[in-house]
């Protein structure tokens, strides 16, 4: 993967210097919390750690104070850049996909932050990892998750990082496309067995989008075979299977909310194989 030189996204929200929080800002609780709760569960934390940590915080006024500078080091300098380029990469190729298909595509926000931060989605903690929030169109991402996707989770290599900044826009896409408010529709109607199958649908269909993307960025990038593998790496190390099993000793399907490390490799793969988004409908699949 060659990417230093590249354009650069502007689209980067830099936080990690402090936030200054909107009126709108969701303080303590929210559907998102809760989700994002899930997830710190599934990384083998234990969610109440999460939900009274949110839920002890006073809540604070809305202010248009500026941030703080943040002070990078030059690692994190670094992996900003990277992030920034790929985020580039990803609005060249959806803009010309949505144009494709006589749409405008809305480019989403990528929010850096520290420790912790404040979507329209509710509080998130690092711990969580990244994650997108319908709510305001942003991907969120501490730059620390990269360090953990190596050291914890084995996923090393830049192109195993674009995958998951990808999967993350791929949830944007879904959004523009009208996908995300379906399928949370149809999770208030069903019982919690049907709305985490759905879940996993999601995910899945957002990881064959990352796939899509890698496709159409091949020859931008430079991507080539060992990229591939990298970012399939990144896809089975955050699979439900192995996070439960890392977490608990044992999984429990019934309560998978992304898919399994064998499914989300599965759709990756079909993604870059394909190239046509056409090939990621989880929905009316019968195999995932």
């Amino acid at each position: 993967m060659e990417w230093r030189g590249q354009r650069e996204s502007d689209n980067i929200e830099d936080r990690r210097g402090g936030l200054p929080l909107g009126r709108t800002a969701v303080v303590g609780g929210g559907l998102g919390t809760v989700v994002l709760a899930v997830v710190y569960a599934l990384l083998g934390g234990d969610p109440r750690d999460v939900l009274e940590g949110i839920q002890q915080q006073p809540p604070r006024a809305g202010a248009d104070v500026p941030a703080t500078p943040y002070q990078e080091a030059p690692a994190e300098g670094e992996a900003r850049r990277f992030v920034a380029v790929v985020l580039a990469e990803t609005e060249d190729v959806w803009h010309a996909e949505f144009q494709r298909r006589g749409a405008e595509y809305a480019d989403p926000r990528l929010v850096l932050y520290r420790r912790e931060v404040e979507s329209a989605c509710g509080a998130a903690a690092a711990a969580m990892g990244p994650f997108y929030c319908p709510g305001d169109r942003r991907v969120y991402l501490d730059l620390s998750f990269f360090d953990e996707l190596s050291r914890r989770f084995g996923a090393p290599g830049e192109f195993a990082r674009a995958y998951v900044v990808a999967h993350e826009v791929g949830h944007h896409v879904q959004n523009l496309l009208g996908i995300s408010a379906r399928v949370r529709a149809a999770e208030e109607r069903g019982d919690p067995a049907h709305a985490n199958q759905l879940s996993v649908r999601l995910e899945l269909q957002a990881d064959c989008l990352a796939g899509v993307w890698a496709n159409r960025s091949q020859r931008a990038l430079k991507i080539d075979a060992t990229d591939i593998d990298s970012a399939l790496g990144a896809a089975s190390a955050v699979g439900d299977d192995r996070l439960q099993r890392a977490a608990r000793g044992y999984v429990v399907p019934d309560s998978f909310t992304h898919g399994t490390s064998e499914q989300r490799m599965r759709w990756f793969r079909r993604g870059v194989e394909a190239g046509a988004l056409g090939a990621c409908d989880t929905f009316r699949s019968r195999d995932l």
